[in-house]
């Protein structure tokens, strides 16, 4: 089969074929089946040997807040989004009677990260802020689908310098970050960046949940150690 002809069987409506409407809808079909199949045996996966490390985070991460610390979150392209959707579970809690928690998205400053990236590199965007407004005790959560964004980990080094509590979210081996450069990271076993995305929107759910759960027994324990003095 020639070059031509291989086109023309991939994408027949480029060479002004028309398609079977029958066959296109059967072929995508089969096409969500298969990603929707992909989606559910990636999350089983990851959370049967994700489980204990996500259970780790949640307890560092309560500790954080027990001591009075603050979350910061970073992320790049969808990532980001996914930074800014991690702070805003935890300051505006949906479920009833759960405290707002402090948590900072450090991909929401546009002037900040603009200036940072044309005045000494896009590298240090996260970077220059965790020095500027981070602290011994506080917590670090950064998301990256290949585990090796070059600004986040300069931010994860630093933030252990600082004493902060590193948490990382990523894919396929994890990169970098699954190397020692966070406290626990989890990761998704996938190349596949959409896959590793929908397991990542489960875990930060999982954990504010978590993280909420722990924090909500250690002020039952202590109503209880009130009542009984």
């Amino acid at each position: 089969m020639t070059s031509k002809s291989a086109l023309e069987v991939l994408y027949p409506f480029l060479h002004g074929k028309e398609q079977d409407p029958a066959a296109v809808d059967a072929s995508l079909m089969q096409s969500i089946a298969e990603k929707a199949r992909e989606s559910r045996e990636t999350s089983v996966r990851f959370f049967g040997e994700q489980a204990s490390v996500l259970l780790d985070a949640a307890k560092a991460l309560a500790a954080v807040y027990r001591r009075g610390g603050r979350m910061f979150t970073m992320g790049n392209g969808g990532s980001s989004c996914d930074a800014s959707h991690v702070a805003v579970e935890f300051l505006h809690p949906i479920t009833a009677g759960r405290p707002a928690l402090a948590a900072i998205n450090l991909t929401a400053d546009v002037a900040m990260t603009s200036a940072v990236g044309n005045d000494v590199g896009f590298e240090h965007i996260f970077v220059r802020q965790i020095i500027a407004h981070g602290r011994a005790g506080d917590g670090l959560v950064g998301l990256s689908t290949s585990g090796n964004s070059a600004n986040l980990i300069a931010a994860f080094v630093k933030a252990k310098e600082m004493g902060l509590t590193t948490i990382g979210f990523s894919g396929g081996d994890g990169g970098r970050m699954a190397f020692g450069i966070c406290d626990h990271c989890l990761v998704v076993p996938t190349t596949s960046v959409h896959r590793i995305q929908e397991c990542h929107v489960a875990a930060y759910h999982i954990l504010w949940d978590l993280v909420h759960t722990l924090l909500a027994d250690d002020r039952g324990s202590a109503i209880s150690k009130d009542v009984a003095a």
